[in-house]
């Protein structure tokens, strides 16, 4: 086998592990394993590309990965479950920029004079520069509004739709204009600036609550202008890793967008997470009762004595860190015979899969998660509800009240089962800003606490029964 041969076939092997690591990353139950699939993909494309011929300057990428590396694996290691969201969408904006300067480098070696640019090159690098400018701008408002270190409410300027609207087509047609006309470096660099401004913009007017789909989109942006990327440097792997994070990133996008009841064409042109009150939002948030409390013995009888208790997790559960004594409580609870099980929103937490991920990390049984439209049927023959930190998607406004901001995202039907206990700091609202006429409901009790106090004081509550 020559040496040529031998590089293609361990690319090809890239490829193959990359998509039996989407593949695996499809089920909690297989999840780790497409995690080593994927890593080990890298790892093989990494070693093959250093064999190929013609590769110069091994000492200086061998000093940038022996300074990264370490960086890269502390920060995995580091991060709170909490703020994945974050790494993510810090990632995924590396990436991206990475793809943008990429582009920008080979547009400078390979068209030292106008003309000298093929069609098929130009087109690719502006591609790649334009998508993945974008998506690291983007991914970086995402990282601070996540971080806090930006608003997590909508800012919005005067114009914004239109503007963006008139920006892109800028875009377009300045990289047009460098793949039919003067092919110069400067107009690729003013490419890349105003593709940077468009990123930001197109973040900045969309709310917190809406961040998991941004990241979503962001992503395929980052899979797209790889394998833009790949077209440049004439390397079919990143042509098909891109396209396998691009396609995949896309059908997450839109299963997100359904989820929350949203439109993709909203989010591209920053429409929603803009919180637009009416009269029927004002009624639904008033509430037509008063909130109860409870203490933490008078919900461990509740839980005791019940026949089926549903959990719903949500991001207080996350920040709270309370995924291990959630675990415990079931425990005690199926001892004494009572049916738990989890309902889980594709949206609940701050990233897709959230609470999934989170549960699986305290050994949760698979068998007990239920998506959305697998449980709701199931609240009415229920006898306690089990909110932990869970705001927009319990709230029956988006079912009801047309006037609500969030009316037409699905939610789980918590308001139809017996009790309701919402364990919950206090009234403040979720991401989307408003309040929850679920905690006024006469079937709901509020136990105000942090949740991973609030669940241990159960525990031990249960016990002693």
């Amino acid at each position: 086998m020559s040496r040529t041969d031998a590089i293609n076939l361990g690319y090809l092997v890239t490829i193959v592990t990359f998509i039996l690591a989407l593949r695996f990353l499809s089920s909690p139950a297989h999840a780790r394993l497409g995690t080593w699939f994927g890593a080990a993909g890298m790892a093989i494309a990494v070693g093959v590309t250093f064999a190929k011929p013609g590769l110069h300057n091994y000492v200086s990428i061998l000093v940038v990965m022996a300074v990264f590396t370490p960086i890269g694996w502390y920060a995995a290691r580091a991060v709170k479950m909490t703020a994945m969201p974050q790494m993510v969408a810090l990632f995924n904006g590396v990436g991206g920029g990475a793809a943008a300067l990429v582009a920008l480098a080979e547009f400078h070696a390979q068209a030292p004079e106008p003309g000298r640019l093929s069609a098929e090159s130009s087109i690719s690098i502006i591609l790649s520069a334009l998508i993945g400018s974008v998506s690291f701008s983007g991914s970086m408002i995402a990282f601070g509004k996540l971080q806090d270190l930006i608003s997590g409410r909508p800012i919005v300027y005067p114009g914004q739709r239109v503007g963006n609207m008139l920006l892109l087509a800028g875009l377009v047609a300045l990289g047009i204009v460098v793949i039919a006309g003067p092919q110069r470096q400067v107009l690729v660099v003013a490419l890349i600036v105003g593709a940077l401004v468009f990123g930001i913009l197109f973040v900045l007017p969309i709310g917190g609550a809406d961040m998991p789909v941004v990241i979503s989109l962001l992503n395929a942006f980052t899979g797209i202008a790889a394998s833009a990327a790949g077209f440049v440097l004439h390397e079919n792997v990143l042509i098909v890793s891109g396209m396998l994070v691009g396609a995949s990133g896309t059908l997450l996008t839109l299963m997100m967008a359904r989820s929350m009841g949203r439109s993709v064409a909203n989010v591209i042109f920053g429409a929603f997470g803009q919180i637009v009150g009416g009269p029927d939002a004002a009624t639904a948030m008033a509430g037509d009762g008063a909130v109860r409390s409870a203490s933490a013995e008078d919900v461990a009888v509740m839980l005791a004595y019940a026949r089926r208790v549903i959990v719903i997790p949500g991001y207080g559960l996350a920040v709270a860190q309370a995924q291990h004594d959630v675990r415990k409580l079931a425990d005690e609870l199926e001892r004494r015979g009572v049916d738990v099980r989890y309902a889980i929103h594709p949206v609940a937490g701050r990233m897709p899969g959230h609470m999934n991920v989170l549960l699986a990390e305290a050994n949760v049984p698979y068998d007990q998660l239920f998506e959305m439209d697998q449980i709701n049927s199931d609240f009415p023959e229920t006898d306690v509800a089990l909110v932990i930190g869970a705001n927009d998607v319990t709230n029956p406004a988006a079912r009801n009240s047309p006037g609500s901001p969030i009316y037409g995202m699905p939610i789980l039907d918590v308001d139809h089962a017996k009790n309701i206990v919402v364990i919950k700091r206090s009234m403040n609202p979720g991401f989307a800003g408003i309040d929850n006429p679920l905690y006024r409901d006469p079937k709901t009790v509020m136990l105000f606490a942090d949740a991973k106090d609030a669940v241990a004081s159960l525990v031990e509550d249960v016990k002693a029964l």
